[in-house]
C-alpha cells in the first residue's frame, strides 16, 4: 500500500469511532493532521530535500516536460524517505508508466482525467480531486469509487485568512465523505488556523513549498507537534445509523383513546 495512504489511514483510524461500531485502538502518538509540501517547478534536485523538509509527503505538480526519466530518477534520489507523487493532469500512459517506474508512492489526479490513465498498480495510492461545489450525489458517488483519498482543490487561496466559510465547506465535505480528506492550504497558515481546519474534518493540508522561505514547512512542522488536537472531533465519515427499536408513540386525541378503549 501507499505510504501516504497507509498514514492517512492511521490519522482516520486515530479518531474514535462513532458508537456502533467496534472500538478502534487509538495510535499512541495521537490524532494531527498530516503536512504534503507541494511542487510546481524543481530548479535544482540538490535541494529539494532541503525545500520541503518537515513535510510528510511532497506532491510534485509537474507539466509534461518536467516529467522526463531522468528527472524523476534524480527527484527519487533525492526523497529516498519520504513519499512523494504526481499530480496528473491527463499527462498519458507513457508518463504514468514513468512516474511508477520511478518509485512515485501515489497520484493526484481531477475528476476530468482519463480513467485509463490512472496507474492499475495497487501499491500506487489514488487520491481523487474533487472542486468543493459538486453536488451531494456526486460527492456520495465519490464513497464506492476505487479511490483512497479525496482532494479538495481551491478552499483556501494563498494570501487569504481562513474564513468560517471555508470550514462549512470542509464540514460539509467531511459529512458527505468516508475517504480521508485532504484540503489545500496557504503557507502563511497558523497554527489556530491548522488546528481549526482539522476539526473541521481535514486529515491533511497540500502547502506551496516556497523555495525562498525553505524552513517555512519545518516552522509548520514544529507548530504541529506543538498543538494539542482533540481526542475526538465531529465526524461525518462512516457514521452509524442505529435502528429504532419500535415506533414512538405519540399523544393520543380523545377520539383516538376512544377507539382504542372499543
Amino acid at each position: 500500500m501507499s505510504r501516504l495512504i497507509e498514514e492517512l489511514n492511521r490519522v482516520v483510524r486515530a479518531v474514535p469511532q462513532p458508537m456502533g461500531f467496534r472500538a478502534a485502538r487509538a495510535d499512541s502518538s495521537g490524532p494531527r493532521i498530516l503536512l504534503i509540501a507541494s511542487l510546481a517547478k524543481i530548479e535544482n534536485t540538490d535541494h529539494l530535500a532541503d525545500s520541503t523538509d518537515g513535510a510528510d509527503a511532497v506532491l510534485l505538480r509537474l507539466d509534461k516536460s518536467g516529467l522526463t526519466a531522468s528527472t524523476l530518477k534524480k527527484i527519487a534520489a533525492s526523497l529516498p524517505n519520504i513519499p512523494w507523487g504526481g499530480c496528473l493532469d491527463d499527462i498519458g500512459n507513457k508518463k504514468m508508466a514513468a512516474l511508477v517506474e520511478a518509485g512515485c508512492d501515489f497520484v493526484v489526479f481531477p475528476v476530468a482525467s482519463r480513467v485509463l490513465a490512472t496507474p492499475q498498480d495497487e501499491k500506487v495510492g489514488k487520491i481523487l480531486q474533487v472542486e468543493p461545489s459538486l453536488g451531494e450525489g456526486l460527492l456520495r458517488a465519490v464513497n464506492d469509487m476505487p479511490v483512497d483519498a479525496v482532494l479538495a482543490a481551491h478552499v483556501c487561496e494563498a494570501g487569504e485568512p481562513i474564513l468560517w466559510h471555508h470550514l462549512m465547506i470542509l464540514q460539509r465535505l467531511d459529512n458527505l465523505l468516508s475517504k480521508p480528506l485532504l484540503v489545500t492550504a496557504p503557507p502563511e497558515i497558523t497554527a489556530g488556523e491548522l488546528k481549526a481546519l482539522w476539526e473541521a474534518g481535514a486529515d491533511g493540508v497540500v502547502v506551496e513549498a516556497d523555495t525562498r522561505h525553505p524552513k517555512r514547512l519545518k516552522e509548520l512542522r514544529l507548530s504541529i507537534g506543538k498543538l494539542k488536537f482533540p481526542a475526538s472531533r465531529k465526524r461525518g465519515k462512516a457514521e452509524a445509523l442505529l435502528p429504532r427499536i419500535g415506533g414512538e408513540r405519540g399523544t393520543l386525541t380523545p377520539d383516538e383513546e376512544e377507539e382504542e378503549y372499543e
